[in-house]
């Protein structure tokens, strides 16, 4: 069948998009990218934030009416929405014809031809079922960097998020699968892993007894092919020694960690359940910097935290100016159901939280547009991203910038280049988040 697969949400949740996409694929079927050629439609939805949640709403009721008017046979929801909706979905929208839950994806092919057959299908396997890699993944960012999901579910229980009760407690892959895939990426011309999970410093507490991060990325470093691993979702107290030893050993492991710290007042991070103060995260970053000088370090926060006073506010503005992150993204706070948060007295008004967030990416910008021209005139490695469209020039990314969350460099250049490409670049100019380069006189690396 033609089948056109809508993912949604975070790059976790494109992982299991990958990996039904492979299922599919290995039974013949199509992938499309137009709903007007579509047989099927299937759609992995997200429901972290209201955002979100919209978003997954929207699209489910456009295809079902798409199904209505057209040549749609099976409308198929997976992911979170469909486990924290179940019966909602199947209540409400008689279009729906398959449900699958965030541990249940590998049933895509089963649900599909249930679907066209004309049953209604769900599948919910338990929270805590131990996470299995299907198979070989149809990778859909490009080919040259893929997403490395290394555990499942979440135990860290923050009082504004929904995560474990739809993901489960934390459950991590088995070392020697990650392996395997990440030799089978490699194999398709991957050359730049990210770890990803929920929180990838927790990395085999659940199966070996002890934190392995450090051991897999050994391991990771072994594979041919792999020039780039980077890690994303570090817990900040939950950063260990012996995962700074190996950044620092390890020559493909990018000195690039990204830290959610979400706040710095002691009392908002006590409220949102988190199990730092202000103290700890000035001592881990110090350290972090200390022991490896040029690592960049990224965070993301929460403005508008049920009660957060201006004072409270003004204490992680200064503690932001001060600590300088080279990469910073912003949330406002949304009050998702059934988590602690969504009832607390004093609630922020909507437009105090978007005045807060505001006020932090400037300064954000600020501080990124002094680390921008602090580069011009060194030389930088960078992988090629793809060309820029009617110009002599490429678009890529330095170790400093994660696909999709950070900013690029603009190579112009008469050369011919290929994405995943290696190569020399001198920083000629910067911009608010962005760089701009030409290669070097020996540009190859």
């Amino acid at each position: 069948m033609k089948i056109l697969f809508i993912s949604l949400g975070c790059d976790k949740n494109l992982v299991d998009s990958e990996e039904m996409l492979g299922l599919l694929v290995e039974r013949h079927h199509e992938i499309v990218d137009d709903e007007a050629l579509a047989e099927a439609v299937v759609i992995n939805t997200c429901c972290f934030i209201n955002d979100a949640k919209e978003e997954s709403v929207n699209t489910i009721l456009e295809m079902a009416q798409h199904k209505k008017e057209g040549q749609i046979k099976a409308l198929i929801v997976t992911g979170c929405m469909a486990e924290r909706y179940r019966r909602e979905i199947i209540d409400e929208i008689p279009e729906v014809d398959a449900v699958l839950g965030t541990s249940s994806y590998r049933h895509i092919v089963e649900a599909l031809e249930k679907a066209v057959d004309g049953a209604r299908y769900e599948s919910y396997a338990p929270s805590d079922s131990f996470p299995v890699l299907t198979g070989r993944r149809v990778l859909t960012t490009g080919g040259h960097y893929a997403y490395l999901k290394i555990a499942e579910g979440c135990d860290k229980h923050c009082t504004y998020c929904i995560i474990p009760r739809l993901r489960g407690k934390y459950r991590s892959v088995p070392m020697e699968k990650l392996i395997e895939q990440a030799g089978e990426l490699a194999g398709m011309g991957v050359k730049e892993l990210v770890l990803v999970a929920q929180e990838t410093t927790l990395y085999g507490t659940d199966l070996y007894g002890e934190k392995t991060l450090h051991i897999l990325l050994k391991k990771l470093a072994r594979v041919e092919g792999i020039r780039w691993i980077r890690i994303l979702y570090c817990y900040p107290e939950e950063i260990y020694d012996e995962l700074i030893q190996t950044m620092k050993e390890e020559k493909k492991v990018c000195h690039y960690l990204d830290l959610p710290i979400q706040h710095a007042s002691d009392r908002i991070l006590k409220r949102m359940g988190r199990k730092t103060t202000k103290a700890d995260l000035t001592r881990i970053i110090e350290k972090l910097r200390q022991e490896i000088p040029d690592v960049v370090l990224r965070t993301t926060l929460i403005t508008g935290f049920p009660s957060e006073t201006q004072e409270d506010f003004e204490e992680l503005y200064n503690f932001i100016d001060e600590t300088e992150f080279d990469r910073l993204g912003v949330f406002t706070y949304s009050a998702e159901e059934d988590t602690p948060a969504a009832v607390m007295p004093d609630q922020v008004p909507q437009e105090i939280k978007e005045s807060r967030r505001d006020e932090l990416m400037e300064l954000a910008q600020e501080i990124s547009l002094e680390r921008g021209a602090s580069l011009v005139g060194q030389t930088l490695v960078v992988m090629i991203e793809g060309k820029v469209c009617d110009e002599a020039a490429y678009v890529g990314r330095t170790y400093a910038d994660a696909p999709k969350v950070d900013g690029y460099i603009f190579v112009q250049t008469g050369e011919s280049l290929m994405t995943g490409d290696f190569v020399r670049v001198r920083v000629t100019g910067s911009m608010e988040y962005d760089l701009i380069g030409e290669l070097a006189d020996e540009f190859t690396e």
